[in-house]
């Protein structure tokens, strides 16, 4: 088969085409033949690792952690009516060799989720940017730790950032939850995107007071941020959260630093919680994915121009393009087309 691989760290010049093997499923895990292959910040920057250009921990590695296909060969202890389901990935890539960006992948049973008959592009966009959005939306101290029709109803949710992916999510699934939603953008292009998205009111942070505007519509403030840029909007958040309310830390480089005011933050009992999402519970994660699952189901979440996140489409031979796309801050999903139509067809190897 055809695999992007990397064998040392670095820009996205080391990724390069090989014809490997195709891997068997061991014990609860399932083969996967891959329909497309989503791009996320968390693989570039796990691919250019910390600029010593060492090793991937296996001495190789297949990029990318999301991505839609169907399943082909099940291993011991997974149901074999499993075979030719359509599914959705997540963290394929997490401590194993075995990404997305190939045209097959193994992955434990449980991070393979039936896709039903929503399409191969939503199903790759769904994992690192929506589980990370469903945590963040679920972590605080007065919002319940599941989401559904109504959960959130009441509450209002700030989003900082309501371009981006994680934003994107964040706010398609507050709104499914019954959320008055808050985004904030840098454009009137941004701004549509968000309102794409399903934001009710949207700020542009370039040209107006956000807290000022906030507070017209949150006079008691708001019970979630999901913040995208912390140090810069710390001052922001501190003026607008509501008592008891939560800002949720999902994105940072590895050298900032943040300070923000002690007694005010104790006065309303706030919480300023940090989310990582390979190191969050795997109850929280599974939950996440059940969430998720019965939101594809409804027809809750999109992806497309419609749904604010503009889709940019990569072939396989160029997923090192791919990488530097997002890397280089395109708005919207980048996606690698591998096979429109995977069948359950298994080469010879």
């Amino acid at each position: 088969m055809k695999a992007m691989v990397y064998r040392q760290t670095g820009g996205p010049e080391v990724i390069v085409a090989e014809d490997i093997e195709i891997p068997k499923p061991g014990p609860g895990e399932v083969l996967v033949r891959m329909a497309i292959s989503g791009v996320n910040p968390t693989d570039w920057k796990t691919r250019q690792g910390d600029g010593s250009g060492a090793a991937p921990d296996d001495g190789w590695q297949i990029p990318d952690h999301d991505g839609a296909g169907r399943i082909v060969e099940v291993g011991d202890g997974v149901d074999p009516g499993r075979v030719s389901e359509r599914v959705w990935l997540w963290l394929a890539a997490y401590q194993r060799p075995w990404g997305t960006a190939a045209e097959f992948t193994v992955v434990p049973a449980s991070q393979a989720v039936p896709l039903g008959s929503a399409s191969y592009e939503l199903g790759a966009s769904l994992g690192v940017p929506f589980i990370t959005a469903h945590r963040a939306l679920t972590v605080g101290a007065t919002v319940p730790d599941r989401l559904g029709p109504g959960t959130l109803s009441g509450r209002t949710v700030l989003v900082q950032g309501g371009a981006g992916a994680v934003g994107n999510a964040a706010i398609q699934l507050a709104r499914w939850a019954g959320a008055i939603v808050i985004a904030t953008v840098s454009s009137p292009e941004k701004a549509r995107l968000a309102e794409d998205a399903g934001s009710r009111h949207v700020l542009d942070y370039r040209r107006q007071d956000i807290v000022a505007e906030v507070r017209k519509i949150a006079p008691n403030g708001v019970d979630v941020i999901v913040e995208v840029n912390a140090v810069e909007n710390a001052a922001t958040d501190v003026a607008v959260l509501g008592l008891h309310g939560t800002v949720v830390l999902y994105a940072a480089t590895a050298d900032e630093s943040l300070t923000i005011p002690i007694r005010p933050m104790m006065t309303i009992g706030a919480r300023w919680q940090f989310v990582l999402l390979y190191t969050e519970t795997a109850e929280s994660k599974a939950a996440a994915v059940e969430d998720l699952q019965a939101a594809v189901a409804e027809r809750a979440v999109r992806v497309d121009d419609e749904a604010g996140l503009p889709l940019h489409r990569f072939d396989l031979n160029h997923t090192g393009s791919a990488h530097a796309a997002v890397a280089a801050g395109a708005v919207g999903k980048v996606l690698i087309t591998i096979n429109a139509d995977p069948t359950t067809d298994v080469p010879n190897t």
